[in-house]
């Protein structure tokens, strides 16, 4: 990164492109608001052209982060074919590959503390990929028995708290990730089955 790219206007993606350098090497808390502005070339007072703060930046990295995430989620749902579980199974493997592929903005997303509700495209962006999730999760529930059926929103509550746990603990590509004797996407399909089962998936009523 040099100077020239802040000359060029692109001062905001120089600074977002080294916060997530920073997170890589130093996580998400290790590093301050003029080492960004160091590592983009610029001064410590440039960055504030673009952010009031470093937790300003955090979030837009954040929001770059939920963009991304929502595509590639959306992507592997395709609307639910070929049919709604083997479409789960592939929007479970794009969460883990995400949080594999993607540790920084991760990270960002899931454990920097940004607050989302006083961002608004953030929180957007947030429930936009929440609304993937939610979306498997009501093709599911028209699969389960009608008695005793939760409401879609605790379904997808519930497979999004399995997921982002094994995806959390297990899945991530840095060096918190933790070993396990199987890959993570097949521990996670045993883990939703098993809950899908406990609704009754698969049975007719």
């Amino acid at each position: 990164m040099s100077r020239r790219g802040y000359h060029h206007g692109n001062l905001r993606e120089a600074l977002i492109e080294a916060a997530l350098t920073l997170i890589g090497e130093k996580g998400h808390s290790g590093f301050t608001f003029a080492d960004a502005a160091r590592l983009a070339g610029v001064s410590p007072a440039a960055p504030y052209r673009h952010y009031r703060d470093r937790d300003a930046l955090m979030a837009d990295v954040a929001l770059r982060g939920f963009e991304l995430f929502e595509r590639r989620l959306s992507r592997a749902w395709n609307g639910g074919a070929p049919d709604p579980l083997r479409a789960l199974r592939g929007l479970g493997d794009a969460y883990l590959a995400f949080a594999g592929d993607e540790p920084a903005y991760y990270a960002a997303m899931f454990e920097a503390g940004v607050v989302t509700d006083t961002e608004p495209a953030l929180k957007l962006a947030s429930n936009r990929a929440f609304e993937v999730l939610k979306g498997a999760a009501e093709a599911i529930a028209e699969k389960l028995p009608s008695e005793g059926r939760p409401p879609a929103l605790m379904i997808a509550l519930h497979i999004w708290s399995i997921t982002h746990g094994i995806a959390s603990l297990f899945g991530r590509g840095d060096a918190a990730r933790r070993k396990i004797p199987m890959p993570p996407s097949e521990l996670l399909e045993a883990g939703v089955l098993v809950y899908l089962r406990g609704l009754g998936f698969g049975h007719s009523g």
